[in-house]
């Protein structure tokens, strides 16, 4: 009968989404199949609500659970065998499936949990858990009931036309699936916590793409390699997105030479925002995303923010703003950028950096001292020279 693999994928907050709940599980279908297109004869199917793999048994049924588990919007999935809706069927299977568990766990103890999501079925879920428990402790000698602390927890998922068992629950990140909320910019950079804050976006449901800013020659090819790599660890969850490349070198020696010294990183930081402004209007992103943390550095007091954000008029998403640094370090970790993030390579923000920054800067002042400066020529000229890299997950096109 389980001639396939098959695996149960439950969804995340689409189940929450009304009447636009198929639109958000259709959506997350079409999500999981392109993740899983590298895998020869696997079937995609929504059914009641929930989402059906079907695989050859050749393949490696826990390389394509760590490829679905990785989709946002996916917030668990079940290696299940199947029965027909019948409980002496139902019975068979459940006790094969606990020999199985039996032969490679070494379980002495279970528990059942089952539902009924055919109401339509005589016997109500507790009776069903109370017949199938029996079944299997005729058929494995070995095994006792325990509801408190059980080796394995045992659910029937009984439906309509066929049942599915299955003992575990392996967690996926949830979110949405990508696609659902429109595309942002972010701001890339080798740091720890852009990557992270893209991420984030995505889990949201949102489209990435990227901006990077250098600062060659004083910072070198391998700094920019460093952060293309970052880019593909995250289009592994978002899939394939554009890196727009700017070399700000231009820019900062015209602060450098014309405003006070104490004023720099603000200065640049209000180029990097209209420059990111800019490509995002021009290839269709709806906001701008940013790595910052409140007080974490000069640029990022609240008053650096404000002073910040009144140069552009388009959103700004700051989705670590509140999180501690510990927290977002973990963050990283989890998702697999932390190591890269901490290679020692240059970053274009640590160019003329100035010895006291300003903290508290003050808009009217720092725009007086922009007014040295042709700031729309240099924008235009800067995003005129942009670079755009593909960024592949892990070389996959999907």
């Amino acid at each position: 009968m389980n001639e396939q693999n098959i695996l149960i994928v439950r969804v995340g907050e689409a189940a929450l989404k009304g009447m636009n709940k198929p639109y958000f599980e259709k959506t997350l279908a079409d999500r999981i199949k392109r993740h899983l297109k590298g895998f020869r004869g696997v079937e995609v199917r929504r059914h009641e609500g929930m989402i059906f793999i079907r695989s050859p048994k050749e393949l490696d049924q826990q390389d394509i659970i760590r490829h679905v588990s990785k989709v946002f919007g996916v917030s668990s999935v079940s290696p299940a065998v199947e029965a027909p809706s019948d409980l002496d069927a139902i019975g068979e299977e459940a006790v094969k499936f606990m020999l199985r568990q039996i032969e490679e766990r070494g379980i002495r103890t279970f528990k059942v949990e089952a539902k009924r999501a055919d109401k339509q079925f005589p016997v109500k879920s507790p009776d069903i858990a109370r017949i199938i428990g029996a079944k299997v402790l005729i058929g494995c000698k070995v095994l006792k009931v325990d509801v408190h602390d059980p080796d394995c927890k045992l659910f029937i998922n009984l439906r309509k036309d066929r049942t599915y068992i299955y003992d575990e629950k392996i967690a996926g990140f949830g979110g949405l699936p990508l696609g659902t909320n429109g595309r942002g910019l972010v701001l890339l950079s080798g740091g720890i916590d852009s990557p992270v804050a893209a991420w984030m976006m995505a889990k949201r449901g949102m489209l990435i793409e990227a901006v990077h800013f250098h600062s060659y020659p004083y910072t070198s090819k391998r700094a920019q390699q460093k952060v293309e790599e970052l880019a593909g660890i995250v289009a592994s969850y978002s899939g394939r997105m554009k890196m727009h490349v700017i070399n700000l070198l231009p820019i900062q020696e015209q602060i450098v030479q014309h405003c006070p010294e104490e004023e720099t990183t603000i200065l640049v930081r209000r180029f990097m925002m209209r420059i990111a402004e800019k490509i995002a209007e021009k290839y269709g992103c709806m906001m701008l995303i940013t790595g910052e943390n409140l007080g974490q550095v000069a640029s990022q007091t609240a008053e650096a923010l404000v002073v910040t954000d009144a140069c552009v008029t388009m959103p700004v998403m700051r989705p670590l703003i509140a999180m501690d640094k510990v927290d977002i370090m973990d963050k990283a970790q989890e998702i697999g950028t932390y190591e890269k993030s901490i290679e020692p390579y240059e970053d274009c923000c640590t160019v003329f950096l100035p010895k006291h920054p300003t903290t508290k800067p003050h808009l009217k002042r720092i725009e007086h001292s922009e007014a040295a400066l042709d700031v729309d020529a240099l924008v235009n000229k800067a995003v005129a020279s942009e670079e755009i890299i593909p960024i592949m997950p892990g070389g996959e096109d999907f």
